[in-house]
């Protein structure tokens, strides 16, 4: 393997060290998020009859994706966690210790017993490493984000900070194309007793990567830059000090992303496999996933372009509007029942619209946060988003469709969640426009 380049310069980074932070970046991310998303599949698929056995299917559901949710209650913890050491020490280190924490964690997942083995203990631990989860992938995030937008010229942070976002597509892949492969190679019986954990004991390979990044990249150019001397208050309360609208407008933004991804990618399999609603195969359902996100790892950077391009509010609310336009045609198309039809909709929404708004995400934030504080202020605003968007986004659609009896309803929900997005987005500023206190 040849080796990455050195990245001690704090001057204009060359575009083969940018290629290089780019690509280590998306990496970490696709990793990092294969652990956090073959939660969510197996929440879909296999949790709720191992450890919330119920006589009602939908109740074993909504537990399920309970516990799903709790991992982003956690996630603003571990924003401001590391966000507190990665404006302490560095971006690199930072990284590193959340990606070996997630790699820990998930083979742990791995490794739990059933409900039918040790009782309420086993859902009780799930929660547990599903909350620690969260903590990691909390941590992560504005780390990749930064590696990649602060090591890149400020021209073109869109293009080179959307490939850190190109990690979740690229987490989507790995998760459900392991699930496929294990669910195919094994029997019904088989998968349910042994073979799901197959995927969650392939994590380790995130420690492995976190080895390699700690041994052949340098700290990011921006933060040796700002690095000058002790730091006299803790850079979580600076950042609360100096940015408390911009922290509130970034989770605002952040909300549609999470919000209608996690429908896309979690709720959707769920929906589309109960049998009580469409009771379509779950390798059909799958598969539909794996081609969006396929095709929206090519359209991310597209995106990021574009926003270096024409601006990143302007692609950012341009997508939001249009995406919450698009729920209603994608609900009618998915309730067709037909798998070409839902794979269509999950491409025009997942893979297009989606990406206007993924795409450009990393430079828009980072844009909006002083150095100094900006891991820790990035990482609030977008972990803050989580929590209000992706939490309990597919607990909410579940309830919805259990009240309203229409996805109609889910429709509406992912609505409104764009139009605040984009408004949120509309009222951001680059720090560069902002009064320095």
């Amino acid at each position: 393997m040849s080796e990455l380049p050195s990245l001690t310069a704090p001057t204009a980074p060359s575009r083969r060290r940018t290629t290089a932070v780019a690509f280590a970046s998306w990496a970490g991310a696709s990793i990092e998020w294969y652990d956090f998303f073959i939660y969510g599949t197996a929440a879909a698929l296999v949790f709720p009859n191992l450890f919330f056995p119920s006589e009602d299917p939908l109740t074993g559901t909504l537990l399920s994706f309970a516990t799903f949710g709790v991992a982003f209650v956690a996630r603003p913890f571990g924003g401001a966690l590391f966000g507190h050491i990665g404006d302490t020490i560095g971006r690199k280190q930072t990284l590193v210790a959340a990606l070996v924490a997630m790699g820990v964690v998930t083979t742990l997942i791995g490794l739990l017993p059933s409900y039918a083995t040790i009782g309420v203990t086993a859902p009780i631990l799930l929660v547990v490493l599903r909350f620690l989860q969260g903590i990691t992938v909390g941590g992560q995030q504005g780390g990749v984000i930064l590696l990649a937008t602060e090591n890149s010229p400020a021209n073109r942070r869109g293009f080179y900070g959307s490939f850190a976002s190109a990690g979740a597509p690229g987490g989507v892949l790995l998760a459900n194309g392991a699930f496929l492969l294990v669910n195919g190679t094994t029997s019904p019986e088989a998968f349910l007793a042994w073979g799901w954990r197959i995927p969650f004991f392939a994590s380790v390979a995130l420690i492995a990567l976190a080895v390699l990044i700690q041994l052949k990249l340098e700290e990011t150019s921006d933060f040796q830059t700002t690095r000058t001397g002790p730091r006299r208050r803790s850079p979580v309360v600076e950042a609360l000090r100096r940015h408390p609208r911009q922290i509130v407008l970034a989770a605002g933004s952040y909300l549609a992303i999470n919000l209608t991804y996690y429908v896309f990618i979690t709720f959707v399999v769920a929906y589309a496999t109960n049998p009580s609603i469409l009771g379509m195969p779950g390798s059909t359902v799958l598969t539909a996933v794996l081609v969006a996100s396929a095709v929206e790892l090519v359209a991310l950077p597209v995106a990021g372009l574009l926003s270096d391009r024409f601006g990143r509010r302007t692609v950012f609310v341009s997508g939001a509007v249009l995406l919450g336009l698009w729920s209603f045609a994608f609900w009618l198309l998915v309730d067709s029942g037909s798998p070409a039809l839902l794979t269509l909709a999950l491409v025009v929404g997942l893979s297009l619209l989606h990406s206007l708004l993924y795409g450009p995400q990393g430079a828009l934030f980072s844009d909006a946060f002083t150095t100094e504080v900006r891991y820790s202020a990035l990482s609030l605003g977008i972990q803050a988003g989580s929590v209000l968007g992706g939490a309990f986004a597919p607990l909410i659609a579940t309830a919805l469709l259990d009240g309203f009896g229409t996805s109609t309803a889910i429709a509406t929900y992912m609505l409104i969640g764009c139009l605040v997005s984009a408004a949120s987005a509309l009222a951001l500023r680059p720090v560069a426009s902002i009064r320095r206190p």
